[in-house]
């Protein structure tokens, strides 16, 4: 269908986003070069010297007799005397072009807004689009990306299987780039030029510089690929990106026969699956050779190529930080795999002491925090931490019950918020009942205790009770209570939701 077929009635003309692809003419698809033919007027942006890239693109298809409106932009830094600013200076400028273009669909002319790669991603020709599309009739003509183009010319898979993609221009701040590229699979990073000392750096932070690679200028001339780690900063253009392609059957570092050279990272998993993790936390996972963990921890990390899994037992945590440790000391990248945080009642101990033996002081050793059950069942809860608290664990297997005993009645006289941890199990069904009488002998029975089971899994439950009527029954090792000090507040709101917290201010005298 020609594009004189496709005009609206009214004698209005319609506008045509066109997709050119990321250079290369020959990357252009035949509808592009279509609608380019059968326009009227053919529109495209450019710097302030005049010349531009979609323009040079395209430049064999457009005719002597075409109206060409060049869109050329005010400003190339974000350096303006604009009372609104570099944006204000844009958005007048968009505004401005918008209303020049309108001018030809008003008269019944097909406009053509020519833009490299894809209209729609990262392009100048969606500000048109936003303020003329609802007015005229539309369509867009996609294209080729910079990122398809970048992974064609490097040769190597963008993304397979099950992995993620995550694009990001490099104008991010650094440390959200450092983030996000520590928590995915694969990664494109746009906009370089400029950005480009704090992209690599970022890079760098997460432990992905050795994956990256560089390309610039994908299908144009002076195309350039290379390793990111060997880019020279000085001679990178805006037209450039940094990829980080499939892990799948991608080479892996070797690991090393040195001794001391592997290392042991303790990772927290939080209360449960993806949702809690951070985006550290995601990146070392990601980055390890093996895994090592009890195997319920396990099952929430995603199963990558090449990663090996070692499951335990929960009651192993001692041999298991030895077999980290001696995996480290053969060279291998190891996460252990700790629910919560690992440094709270978890293997980030268990691994510590192991660790301090002669035999280990030389295998590098980091703890990287997860969301813990406390903090996880007070958010559900509302806010009951939110003074003085002190989190204890019920447990009697590793100290005795006369220190478990003493601690409560200290932190109960001393008015403390108290997270109990571990409080019960199939073989441990006396402690809830203990504790609870134990508190009432420092605490009001109408005080609130927060049930908070298996907080962010699908059996999820969080109840708030009276001291008095706490049934341990109710209690198992999924759970943990959390117990106000007399100035907790437990209200029903309007939406009948009950909420639970502990005012900042504590009363004077």
């Amino acid at each position: 269908m020609s594009v004189s077929d496709q005009q609206s009635t009214g004698g209005t003309g319609r506008l045509y986003g066109v997709g050119l692809g990321p250079g290369d003419p020959a990357l252009m698809t035949v509808r592009a070069v279509q609608i380019i033919a059968e326009a009227d007027v053919v529109a495209y942006h450019s710097a302030r010297h005049g010349r531009s890239i979609a323009r040079s693109i395209a430049a064999q298809h457009i005719r002597a007799d075409h109206i060409e409106e060049a869109l050329v932009y005010p400003l190339t830094t974000e350096t303006t005397d604009h009372p609104g600013g570099y944006r204000g200076a844009l958005d007048e400028f968009y505004t401005e072009a918008a209303a020049r273009l309108a001018v030809h669909l008003d008269a019944g002319r097909t406009v053509a807004v020519l833009a490299e790669g894809d209209p729609l991603f990262y392009g100048s020709y969606q500000h048109m689009h936003k303020r003329l599309a609802h007015r005229y009739a539309t369509e867009v003509v996609p294209g080729v990306t910079s990122v398809s183009a970048a992974a064609a010319r490097l040769g190597t898979p963008l993304v397979e299987g099950e992995e993620v993609l995550t694009i990001l221009p490099g104008t991010l701040p650094e440390e959200e780039l450092t983030a996000r590229l520590a928590a995915t699979d694969s990664a494109v990073v746009m906009k370089l030029g400029r950005t480009f000392p704090a992209v690599r750096r970022a890079f760098e932070a997460s432990g992905r510089l050795p994956e990256a690679r560089y390309v610039e200028r994908a299908t144009m001339a002076g195309e350039r690929t290379g390793d990111l780690a060997d880019t020279d900063a000085d001679s990178v253009p805006y037209f450039a990106v940094a990829v980080l392609p499939s892990r799948i059957d991608a080479p892996r570092p070797a690991p090393s026969a040195a001794p001391g050279t592997g290392e042991v990272v303790v990772v927290g998993t939080g209360p449960a699956g993806p949702l809690w993790l951070t985006p550290e936390t995601r990146g070392a996972l990601a980055a390890a050779d093996d895994l090592v963990g009890y195997t319920t921890y396990l099952d929430r990390v995603p199963v990558r190529p090449g990663q090996q899994r070692h499951g335990s037992d929960n009651k192993v945590e001692s041999e298991r930080a030895e077999f980290a440790l001696d995996l480290a000391r053969r060279g291998r990248r190891v996460a252990v795999v700790s629910g919560g945080d690992p440094g709270v009642f978890a293997m980030a101990t268990a691994v510590l002491e192991v660790a301090s033996q002669d035999a280990y002081t030389d295998i590098a050793v980091r703890v990287l925090p997860g969301v813990t059950a406390a903090n996880a069942a007070a958010a559900r809860a509302g806010a009951p931490l939110g003074h003085d608290y002190a989190t204890l664990s019920l447990s009697d297997r590793l100290k005795p019950w006369e220190v478990i005993a003493e601690r409560l009645r200290a932190a109960a006289t001393a008015d403390l918020v108290l997270a109990l941890y571990n409080p019960g199990s199939r073989s441990r069904t006396w402690q809830v009942g203990k504790a609870r009488d134990l508190l009432l002998e420092h605490r009001s029975p109408d005080t609130p205790v927060v049930l908070g089971r298996d907080v962010g899994g699908p059996a999820e439950s969080v109840r708030t009770v009276r001291l008095a009527d706490l049934d341990p029954a109710e209690v198992d090792m999924r759970t943990i209570l959390i117990v106000g000090s007399s100035q907790t507040r437990w209200v029903r709101r309007g939406d009948g939701r009950q909420i639970v917290w502990t005012p900042r201010r504590y009363p004077e005298g």
